[in-house]
């Protein structure tokens, strides 16, 4: 700090009173204090003495962290084990949350309704596996997904073991030929599923869906469907759902 204003401070602090010159009798003479202070406020003001001073971003990332310093030390203060409890508590809360995030996945948006297979005009199963094949082709593995599921179902149709019906959704087409072909029963299912989440439940279909997907249309069609009881020519391998 300069001679000058510490000169200045010097005098802005002191209130001894003065003897008036040449007189050891007379009363005593005091400094006024506030022009001594106020000279002291403009000499300090000046951009000299703030040279160095930290910046206002600089300021603002002080205040942040006294307040997560005072934060943390009253959260240390309320746990048991101080510091080192609140850490542990912070790392198992993570861990948690990670897991959850690892076995759930992403959080999917549950619509009002499932939407239909079949939105376009209507194609033969050949068409959805051509088309199917195509996206697989360029990994458009969702385009691919629902495609191939599209196929599953219109060749179920083809084959009358489905009735054409508009508007049918993946899960009750599912569930349906499950009645003819009940060995297939949980893939029709797992198949629905896929077809499901990548088309309103907002996931990103994988080459092994679409290989799922696309097995089962070929077993599917190597399959015997499950003959009524009683039906002439009906046999026990028919019964199981034997493939050919």
């Amino acid at each position: 700090m300069p001679r000058a204003a510490t000169r200045i401070l010097a005098r802005a602090g002191s209130a001894s009173p003065l003897s008036a010159a040449g007189s050891d009798d007379g009363p005593p003479v005091t400094v006024p204090r506030d022009p001594a202070r106020e000279a002291a406020r403009r000499e300090l003001s000046k951009g000299l003495y703030h040279q160095n001073d930290p910046s206002l971003l600089q300021r603002a990332l002080n205040a942040l962290w006294d307040w997560l310093d005072r934060v943390f030390g009253t959260a240390a203060s309320a746990t048991p084990g101080g510091a080192v409890g609140l850490t542990v508590v912070i790392v198992a809360v993570l861990a948690v949350a990670a897991a959850l995030w690892w076995r759930l996945g992403t959080p999917r948006r549950q619509p009002g309704s499932a939407p239909a297979l079949f939105d376009e005009r209507p194609r033969s199963a050949a068409e959805h596996r051509a088309a199917a094949e195509a996206h697989a082709a360029q990994a458009h593995w969702n385009a691919a997904v629902q495609e191939r599921m599209r196929a599953v179902v219109r060749s179920l149709e083809e084959r009358a073991l489905l009735d054409a019906r508009p508007g049918r959704t993946a899960d009750e087409a599912a569930a349906e030929a499950a009645r003819s072909l009940p060995v297939h029963t949980e893939r029709l299912r797992a198949a629905a599923r896929e077809f499901d989440d990548v088309a309103y439940g907002g996931r990103t279909a994988s080459e092994a869906s679409y290989r799922l997907v696309a097995e089962l249309d070929r077993d599917l069609e190597r399959t015997k469907p499950l003959q009524p009881s009683g039906a002439p020519g009906a046999t026990a391998d028919s019964h199981r759902g034997a493939t050919s």
